[in-house]
């Protein structure tokens, strides 16, 4: 049995279901599950491309009430019956697990965040009361909101939709709030309005910026009725408080902070979800930024999947992972392919090193000296597309047909000369080959030599680093940035660390919060003459040779590999 978010539109109600009756007496369930959710799952069981409810038909009905005038109803949790499971008694544990969950938002809050500091996992509450684990980290959100808030619901004063937003509001804005809920004169927003008033942006106070107000080159409108003054450039505070930003950020590095990780502007940061850790057991600062230009500063937080991954590590005696690598391995499948390309082709123009790089290999062995072709499987189809238009891939193509022609074979094959490990059943005729190969002259054999040692580099390794280096590889020859590599790059800090190289250091400073769709719009911009470059034939730092990194997080394979050989080149 398994716990699923299904689509509504993916559920039907099941023939064989007992309550015949009073299925859509759901009057009672609606209020509930507007206010809190859908506390108990669904049962259901897969039925063709669909599947049938078991046991939650009102719940279900509910709901289809519900959608008629919502159209973004969230997926349904439900659970998922396996051959052999006893309905009867998975209804049974359910009910009695709900009944033990108290029915106030805020006494939920209490029990859940009580059971948090025992060390459980979400994981573990939402089985312990029978719910989903949304629902315990919506309740868990409540530890966001102020006292008084709290108060006000709980007299029946504001609506379960009004706390619900709140708990995204600052400390600072929530108090605001207050203050419109006692006035007299105004009125504090709720429901609809009130996301609006914390997220339209519509205002920014002075009172928020993080710079010096005499570098503001614009004007200040101040309230005439209270003591609240604003910017009126939005467009002008966010460059001096994103800069602001980025100041502040490396003063945090070099002070010692393994990481800063900056939300984007409105990201709500889930306290809950970190624990407080010191600076010298890996602490991070996280950077809230609301959408009024308040900046929240959280020191020393590590998640709690990251706690454990450290601790975990520690009784191993082994070096915990980094938890956000600045590379995915997608995007590092992408680079390693482009760069083995652009080796393959260099080493074409080396036979003296290929010569003895084979003869290297038939003593020491290496990854692929069995003897087969590197696969240079893409880990999708854009990076094999991406792939054809390296023109490495392109000189090894006509290379492949030059050498088959020497050896009397096929020229217009288009497989590798050597098989690979996949292809069964394939072999050349050894003693046939070596025939031709007795009437060739030394230069033509080194030639074949040549291609197949580079056919047979095997793709994300130390060798394509160490003869990358050696060859001096000029990436720019073979690859040029495409769509395929903004795809896969994710790391804003490592996206706003190349608009400061390609752009300059006001363009990044200035977009540090911007979201990685701006930012790499910027470079782009950069490389087709739309924005002036300020740095010409510009690559990323992932196309050196040896490959470089813009954090220092860790986890890219081709740098690893680099440490453990660069010792052997100079």
């Amino acid at each position: 049995m398994t716990l699923q978010y299904i689509e509504l539109t993916d559920l039907k109600p099941a023939s064989v279901n007992v309550r015949k009756h009073g299925a859509k007496d759901i009057a009672d369930l609606i209020p509930s599950i507007e206010a809190m959710g859908i506390l108990q799952p669904l049962l259901v069981r897969p039925n063709c491309e669909r599947f049938e409810i078991v046991a939650g038909q009102r719940r279900y009905h509910a709901l289809k009430h519900l959608a008629e005038d919502n159209d973004n109803i969230d997926p349904v949790p439900c659970l998922v019956m396996e051959d052999g499971d006893d309905a009867a008694a998975i209804e049974a544990s359910l009910a009695e697990n709900v009944a033990r969950l108290p029915m106030d938002e805020i006494d939920q809050y209490k029990a859940f965040a009580a059971l948090i500091k025992q060390g459980k996992e979400v994981a573990d509450i939402a089985s312990e009361f029978g719910v989903t684990e949304r629902l315990v980290t919506q309740r868990l959100a409540i530890a966001n909101l102020l006292s008084p808030i709290l108060t006000l619901y709980r007299k029946e004063e504001i609506g379960a939709e009004t706390v619900r937003i709140l708990t995204m509001a600052t400390k600072k804005q929530q108090k605001a709030w207050l203050v419109l809920w006692k006035s007299e004169d105004e009125h504090a927003p709720e429901g609809f309005r009130l996301k609006n008033w914390l997220f339209g942006g519509a205002q920014i106070p002075t009172d928020n910026a993080l710079f010096d107000l005499e570098a503001y080159r614009g004007g200040i409108v101040s309230d005439l009725f209270g003591e609240n003054s604003y910017f009126d450039n939005p467009e002008e505070f966010w460059r001096l408080q994103n800069a602001a930003i980025a100041k502040a950020r490396q003063d945090y590095l070099n002070d010692g902070w393994a990481d800063v990780v900056i939300l984007e502007v409105g990201e709500y940061f889930p306290a809950y979800e970190y624990i407080d850790t010191a600076k010298e057991d890996g602490g991070k600062v996280y950077v809230k930024v609301a959408t009024d230009g308040e900046v929240t500063f959280y020191e020393g937080q590590l998640s709690r999947k990251e706690v454990k991954a450290r601790d975990k590590a520690k009784e191993n005696g082994e070096t915990a992972a980094p938890s956000r690598p600045e590379l995915t391995k997608a995007m590092q499948n992408y680079l390693s392919l482009h760069r083995h390309a652009a080796v393959q082709a260099s080493l074409l123009s080396h036979q003296g090193v290929a010569l003895r790089l084979a003869v290297a290999q038939i003593i020491a062995g290496s990854e692929l000296w069995a003897v087969q072709a590197d696969p240079q499987k893409a880990s999708n189809e854009d990076i094999a597309d991406s792939l054809t238009r390296n023109t490495g891939v392109e000189r090894m193509d006509e290379e492949r047909r030059t050498v088959r022609r020497l050896l009397g074979l096929d020229s217009n094959e288009d497989e590798t000369l050597v098989y690979r490990k996949d292809d069964w059943g394939k072999s050349h005729d050894l003693h046939g080959l070596f025939a031709k190969l007795m009437t060739l002259t030394d230069d033509e054999v080194t030639t074949i030599l040549t291609f197949v040692t580079a056919e047979c580099l095997p793709a994300g390794s130390a060798l394509v680093e160490g003869l990358g280096k050696q060859l001096e590889v000029d990436m720019s020859a073979h690859w040029q940035i495409d769509e395929t590599f903004f795809d896969l790059m994710r790391d804003k800090e490592a996206i706003n660390a190349m608009v400061r190289e390609v752009a300059g250091k006001e363009a990044a400073d200035g977009n540090i919060t911007a979201t990685a769709k701006v930012q790499k719009k910027i470079i782009t911009d950069c490389l087709n003459g739309t924005r002036t470059p300020k740095q010409a034939g510009w690559q990323p730092c992932y196309m050196r040779f040896p490959q470089a990194a813009y954090t220092k997080r860790g986890g890219i394979a081709a740098i690893e590999q680099w440490k453990a050989v660069r010792k052997h080149y100079r």
